[in-house]
């Protein structure tokens, strides 16, 4: 058995407590956690939205799904970039760039490898309950690449985990649900497609009874 290196351990203990302090369930509705190249989708509400869906996934997966980050942010420290490169193999993405810079070259790489990618297709964290409009980076991924499954999911009560300002995470029990695979269809438009998506993570969103 191959001797597990700080990141591999780092990486349990991070996933040892964020089940403790959220739960992390994951629901598998019309879709098996297979190992499969994916990207998943979800609606974005907290910084911590990335690691309950990694923590949610089953140990096998984690290694082969890659979340996207900013790279100002995630790697201002090194410990920051350690943990971001080393423990969750992230896919860094540049906030400001050039005009000549293509926003999605970092996610094409990382999926013409072979990985699959965790993003947020709202590109960046909505209070209001309801995601956002989806700006177009989903659709030419699926334009790209139509062999990897589009599968959304649903990510509940993570707002109340980290609430905005606050740096010591609150105990909540959060949801990931993942629904089925969303395929782009024949003749498609990027708006007609992107509203389907949308309405895809919404249909998760548990009923409020």
């Amino acid at each position: 058995m191959p001797r597990m290196t700080r990141a591999d351990l780092m990486g349990r203990l991070l996933a040892f407590v964020a089940r403790m302090i959220t739960g992390a369930q994951g629901h598998w509705k019309g879709c098996a956690p297979e190992a499969v190249q994916r990207i998943y989708f979800a609606n974005h509400q907290s910084h911590l939205d990335w690691v309950l869906i990694w923590a949610a996934l089953p140990g096998e997966l984690r290694a082969h799904t890659r979340p996207i980050a900013a790279k100002d942010y995630w790697t201002a420290s090194p410990f920051r970039h350690w943990l971001t490169r080393e423990v969750f193999h992230a896919v860094y993405v540049n906030r400001t760039r050039t005009d000549d810079q293509d926003p999605l070259e970092p996610l094409v790489q990382a999926l013409a490898a072979g990985d699959s990618l965790v993003i947020f297709p709202e590109g960046t964290r909505s209070l209001k309950g309801d995601p956002m409009p989806f700006k177009s980076g989903l659709f030419h991924l699926a334009e790209q690449f139509p062999q990897v499954q589009l599968v959304p999911a649903w990510i509940d009560n993570v707002q109340r985990v980290m609430p905005k300002g606050e740096v010591v995470p609150v105990p909540i029990l959060c949801t990931v649900t993942f629904g089925p695979p969303l395929a782009r269809q024949d003749g498609e438009d990027k708006r007609d497609f992107l509203v389907r998506a949308r309405q895809a993570v919404l249909a998760l969103r548990p009923r409020v009874l």
